[in-house]
C-alpha cells in the first residue's frame, strides 16, 4: 500500500476521535474548528523565557547577522525557483515531500522514521526560535501549541499581535527571521556532523560495491530486483564502487534492455524514461555504497555510524530546504513579512503593501505550477 494511505487513515481516525470527544478535548486546551485542530498550552513559556534570558546580547547579535543571512537566502531561493522555470517539466524545483511516501515529480524519497524525526526538529527549532526572539524583544507569548490543518501537521508560538505590530521594525525583522535562520543554523551543524561521521567511516569500513537501498514502485526494477541486493555488474561492466555505478547507469537510454548481475543472481530489465530527464534510461533503483567491516575492535557498534549518518543527512536537508522555503517573498510566510518591513523603511504603506501582495500572488502561482507539473 502506498504510504499516503496510512497518513490518510491516521488523520481520518484523528478527525473521527476529535468529533466524538469534542467537549472533553476542549477542556484540555484543544480548539476544533474544521479544517483546523489546535492545541494550546502555556507550560513551555517559562522554558523559552529562560533560554532567551540566558544571554540576551548573544541572541540579539545572532539575529542581527541572521537578518542579513535571511535576506541573502531570500534572494538565493527566489532566484533558484524562478530560473528553474524553463526546465520545470524535466526537473520540478518545488515538490511536496512526505516521509515514507513517493511523491510524483519528486526525486527525493524521505524514509518514514528519519523523516519524522527530521521534521520534528524543523518545527521545534523554528517555532522555539520565534519565541526566544519574541521574549528578547519584549513581546509577550500568549501560547505554544500544535495544530492540524486538514491533514497537514504544524506547530506554533503565538506572540501578542498588538505588541508585535507596535514593536520597532528592527525588532520585528529579528522575530520573523529567527525561525528560518535557526533552521539554517541547525542544517549547517547537521551537515558538519555528516562530514565528521563520513571521515570516521573508513577507520572501520571498506567500500565493497553498491547495494540497493530502495526500489521505486512501478519502475522497471519493481518486482524484479530487491532491496539489499549488491550490484556486481551491469551488462558485464564491473561495479566496484559508486563512481563505476554512476558512470554505467548514466550511459543508458529509455527502452534499452539491460542485464544486471547481483549477489543473488542475474536479471534483465527494459528501462523506462527517467522522470527527471526523459533522454536517460530509468532503472528505478536507489542505491548506496556497500561496506564491509574491517576493524572489529568495537564489535558491531560502528554500524551505528550509518544510522547517524542518514539521520543527520535528513535533519540537514529538511531544515535547510524548509528554512529556505519559508524565506520566500510570499505572505503569509516569514519572508513575505520581512520584505514588507524592509520596504516600509523607504515606501509608504499604500505602495509597499500592493507590491508585496502582487509578488506573493506571482510566487504562489509559480510554486503551485511547479508542484502540479510533478503530477502530470
Amino acid at each position: 500500500m502506498n504510504g499516503i494511505y496510512y497518513y490518510l487513515i491516521a488523520f481520518a481516525v484523528i478527525w473521527i476521535l476529535s468529533a466524538v470527544f469534542h467537549d472533553r478535548l476542549e477542556k484540555h486546551g484543544f480548539e476544533i474548528n474544521f479544517p483546523v485542530i489546535m492545541w494550546k498550552t502555556q507550560r513551555l513559556r517559562g522554558l523559552i523565557s529562560r533560554i532567551s534570558n540566558f544571554s540576551p546580547t548573544f541572541w540579539r547579535w545572532y539575529m542581527n547577522v541572521g537578518i542579513v543571512v535571511a535576506f541573502g537566502a531570500m534572494i538565493f531561493i527566489t532566484g533558484t525557483i524562478v530560473s528553474s522555470l524553463p526546465s520545470v517539466f524535466e526537473t520540478p524545483t518545488v515538490s511536496i515531500v512526505i516521509p515514507g511516501v513517493e511523491m510524483p515529480g519528486s526525486s527525493i524519497y524521505i524514509p518514514f522514521f528519519y523523516g519524522l524525526i527530521a521534521l520534528a526538529t524543523v518545527l521545534i527549532v523554528h517555532e522555539f526560535s520565534h519565541g526566544v526572539q519574541s521574549v528578547g524583544e519584549k513581546i509577550s507569548i500568549k501560547s505554544i501549541g500544535l495544530l492540524l490543518f486538514a491533514i497537514i501537521p504544524g506547530a506554533f508560538v503565538e506572540s501578542d499581535e498588538d505588541e508585535l505590530k507596535a514593536a520597532k521594525r528592527s525588532s520585528r525583522l529579528r522575530v520573523y527571521a529567527a525561525g528560518s535562520v535557526a533552521n539554517i543554523t541547525l542544517a549547517v551543524i547537521a551537515l558538519l556532523l555528516v562530514s565528521l561521521i563520513s571521515a570516521g567511516i573508513p577507520t572501520f569500513f571498506a567500500e565493497d560495491g553498491i547495494a540497493i537501498d530502495r526500489i521505486v514502485s512501478d519502475s522497471p526494477s519493481d518486482g524484479v530486483l530487491k532491496e539489499g541486493m549488491v550490484l556486481e555488474a551491469i551488462d558485464n561492466q564491473q561495479i566496484d564502487n559508486s563512481s563505476d555505478y554512476l558512470d554505467v547507469v548514466s550511459s543508458y537510454s529509455p527502452g534499452d534492455n539491460v542485464s544486471i548481475k547481483t549477489d543473488q543472481g542475474s536479471y534483465t530489465l527494459t528501462l523506462d524514461k527517467n522522470p527527471n530527464n526523459e533522454s536517460r534510461g530509468f532503472f528505478g533503483i536507489q542505491a548506496n555504497k556497500h561496506f564491509e567491516l574491517i576493524n572489529n575492535s568495537l564489535g558491531p557498534i560502528p554500524w551505528i555510524l550509518f544510522e547517524l549518518l542518514e539521520l543527520f543527512q535528513w535533519v540537514g536537508m529538511l531544515n535547510l530546504g524548509i528554512g529556505l522555503f519559508n524565506l520566500l517573498p510570499l505572505k503569509p510566510l516569514d519572508g513575505g513579512y520581512m520584505l514588507e518591513i524592509l520596504l516600509s523603511y523607504k515606501l509608504s504603506e499604500n505602495i509597499y503593501k500592493p507590491i508585496v501582495n502582487a509578488l506573493s500572488v506571482v510566487m504562489a502561482m509559480i510554486i503551485v505550477f511547479s508542484i502540479v507539473v510533478g503530477f502530470i
